[in-house]
């Protein structure tokens, strides 16, 4: 074992979870409390103890986090063990027995979201609906897959509760959808954990297969399971019933997209005499920030009662910062990091997170007017630009011949002269058959297209045969340049550049895979791109990251600013009259705060321009319950010429004077403290609640009595 391995750095918590090696132990983590290293000092102790790493299974959420435990447990004890994320484990387990499905092989292609969207829209317009059917849809089909349910009964249940016609319509799309993905030998991600759910509930050998070799389990981020998740982590340990799983109820916060906390509690139902341990030490943040995430959670009912704490210093203190508007928010963000910046701090130290994307625009001009290099997370994934995506969908025709998704891709591109007409008549000439096995066929030597896709054709026949035989860059690379594609996007002006460069990019990741896979396949390849994150690279080459909450769970800055702190953005609007949406915008909260590891800013703006107008905010509820009160007054910062000072308006008559005592029934009475320089917007010092910025022409406030302003 290397001198990282030891027991000796764990605390006692820790020490107790790890030694517990047989049956099924759930560890509550809180937020920084060193689940990573329980995890790999445990696969470590167990191989140390004379387990084969064969017959260990370790189950991560992100890449990152796979990337980084296998590094460690490498390191530590110089053993490859299977840690991989659950879409991966499922493409694995499909690559060796999807063809106990009738119709599917093992040479399936993975279709992305923006493809799923396309065939939908694709199967509304062939039944006469609307574009704008496609989000319920998507959302019936989202229900369906994260629950593992069939159509057909998924539907019967709605039967009650929807318009008849409507639903039918929707089940029939649902299935013409499931029966083009078959057809095309294709699966999309939720497929991945579906397909591999099926396996194990209708073919025992292939349960039993892994059952049997994974004699121990381990999963990261338990929280986040949705229900087919959890049904096959179930089934996988059914045999040898040795389960590890860390989460954190607090840091659930993928409801939206089936994510089941109650999975934690689940578990002491579904496994006799679970043993649960509780890691409440955090070593990442100071302790005015753990102070911050503590009182914030503490809000919420459905969790397990846990409360942060740390040795560390208490650190500096939070700083709120009330912004005239969204604008003074971003200069803010922009100042305080150059300045920070100056003081030894690196522009990777930084994260500037959201509760949506939509306020990412002001805080990117913010950050260019000072020349702050950054990079916006949850924008278009490397993978998805369109000249990747056309190497990809060439790439996918020689690993599935039955993709007539991506085949339809490549036909036309470049130009040749096969339009949408014909490439339904080429559908009829194949007959029942594909339309790639057609083209490649003698048959197609009569067809009024073969003069058009002659070279087409013979380029596939003559790269199909180079693929087994020579490396695999090169084939990418050959792909690239025998079929036009780059030539194709040649140009001197600078969106050419950037997409050739991006073709240079591929082929540099094609490279970067061969080194790191044992066995490297074209299939392989393709199928670890679609996996792929867009947050996989973030916190790499100096850059100050602009992301979601959403995207950065799990990292760690040391210093991070959450903006937009206010009613409406964050919590969101529609959180208001749900108590489960409302806890899991504070869990959102809490995520945000604990990713700090010294510093911590909170910001709001007193009017922000969204949705095509201005409006008046009002500061986060969360603010007051953080235990923070702001005595900060918004204010317009200095700034040069990227922003141009507002035009001055009329001043709005309210009829409200400073000194009034006023009543608004969310918050009760309080006292008019300032009123802003348009007339619009008050100060008012609510008795219970502080002060709060108001607009003066609502109609929900009312005058009790008259002041002496």
């Amino acid at each position: 074992m290397n001198k990282d391995y030891d027991l000796n750095s764990l605390n006692e918590e820790q020490k107790k979870a790890l030694l517990q090696t047989e049956g099924v132990v759930l560890v509550t983590a809180g937020a920084g409390s060193g689940k990573t290293r329980l995890l790999t000092h445990r696969i470590c102790y167990l191989i140390e103890k004379g387990v084969s790493p064969y017959n260990i299974l370790a189950i991560t959420f992100t890449n990152k986090a796979t990337n980084e435990m296998k590094e460690r447990v490498a390191k530590m004890c110089n053993k490859a063990v299977w840690i991989s994320t659950f879409h991966s484990m499922c493409v694995r387990i499909l690559r060796e027995s999807i063809d106990f499905l009738d119709g599917y092989d093992r040479n399936f292609t993975i279709i992305d979201e923006n493809d799923k969207a396309k065939i939908l829209k694709d199967l509304l317009k062939g039944n006469n609906m609307q574009d704008d059917e496609l989000s319920k849809v998507e959302t019936h089909l989202d229900n369906i897959k994260n629950k593992g349910l069939d159509i057909d009964e998924y539907f019967s249940a709605l039967q009650e509760f929807g318009n008849q016609e409507n639903l039918k319509m929707y089940q029939k799309i649902c299935w013409q959808y499931e029966d083009y993905l078959h057809k095309n030998n294709a699966l999309d991600f939720d497929d991945l954990l579906n397909k591999t759910l099926f396996l194990f509930n209708n073919y025992p050998q292939v349960l039993g297969h892994y059952a049997d070799r994974f004699h121990y389990i381990l999963v990261d981020e338990f929280q986040d399971t949705n229900l087919v998740q959890y049904k096959l982590v179930k089934l996988l340990a059914s045999k040898h019933k040795n389960l590890f799983v860390v989460g954190d109820e607090d840091q659930c916060i993928y409801s939206w997209r089936g994510a089941n906390f109650r999975n934690i509690f689940n578990l002491e139902n579904d496994f006799p005499d679970v043993k649960v341990f509780k890691l409440e030490r955090n070593y990442r943040s100071t302790k005015n920030i753990l102070t911050l995430a503590n009182n914030v959670i503490a809000n919420n009912t459905e969790r397990l009662k846990k409360n942060l704490w740390t040795d560390k210093d208490a650190g500096e203190p939070p700083v709120v910062y009330t912004a005239f508007d969204e604008r003074d928010e971003a200069l803010f963000v922009a100042n305080t990091i150059s300045e920070l910046v100056g003081n030894g701090y690196g522009y990777d130290d930084f994260a500037v997170l959201m509760r949506i994307n939509a306020l990412s625009r002001p805080i990117e001009d913010g950050l260019l007017s000072l020349n702050i290099p950054y990079k916006l997370y949850g924008g278009v994934k490397f993978y998805e630009r369109a000249e990747v995506k056309m190497v990809l969908a060439y790439l996918s025709i020689f690993v599935n011949p039955k993709d007539e998704i991506s085949l339809f891709k490549v036909i036309n591109f470049p130009k040749r002269g096969i339009g949408d007409v014909a490439m339904a008549n080429l559908q009829k000439e194949a007959e029942d058959g594909f339309v790639l096995d057609y083209l490649l066929s003698e048959k197609f030597k009569f067809s009024k297209y073969h003069a058009k896709l002659e070279k087409f054709v013979e380029t596939i026949r003559e790269l199909k045969a180079k693929l087994p035989v020579i490396p695999l860059v090169d084939f990418v690379k050959q792909v690239i340049e025998k079929f036009g594609i780059d030539k194709a996007y040649a140009g001197k002006d600078e969106e050419a550049i950037n997409k050739l460069g991006n073709l240079d990019s591929l082929l540099s990741a094609v490279s970067e895979y061969v080194e790191s896979a044992e066995e490297p396949t074209l299939a392989d390849f393709l199928a670890n791109v679609m996996l792929k994150s867009d947050t996989d690279d973030i916190q790499e080459g100096g850059f100050v990251s602009v992301a979601t909450i959403h995207a950065v769970k799990g990292l760690e800055f040391k210093v991070v600013f959450v903006v937009g702190l206010e009613e409406g953005i964050f919590p969101l609007s529609r959180a208001t009259f749900s108590n489960s949406e409302m806890e899991e915008e504070r869990r959102l909260c809490y995520v945000a705060i604990t990713r700090a590891e010294e510093k911590i800013y909170l910001t709001h703006a007193c009017k922000r321009f969204m949705y095509g107008k201005n409006s008046f905010q009002v500061e986060s509820r969360f603010l007051k319950e953080l235990g923070i009160v702001d005595k900060s007054k918004p204010k317009i910062t200095a700034v040069d010429d990227f922003f141009k000072p507002e035009k001055k308006e009329d001043v709005y008559d309210s009829g409200y004077h400073v000194g009034d005592r006023v009543y608004l029934a969310r918050y009760g009475e309080g006292t008019l403290e300032s009123v802003s320089d348009d007339g619009l917007v008050g100060t008012i010092n609510f008795d219970e609640f502080g002060e709060k910025e108001i607009m003066l022409n609502s109609k929900n406030l009312e005058k009790v009595e008259a002041g002496n302003g």
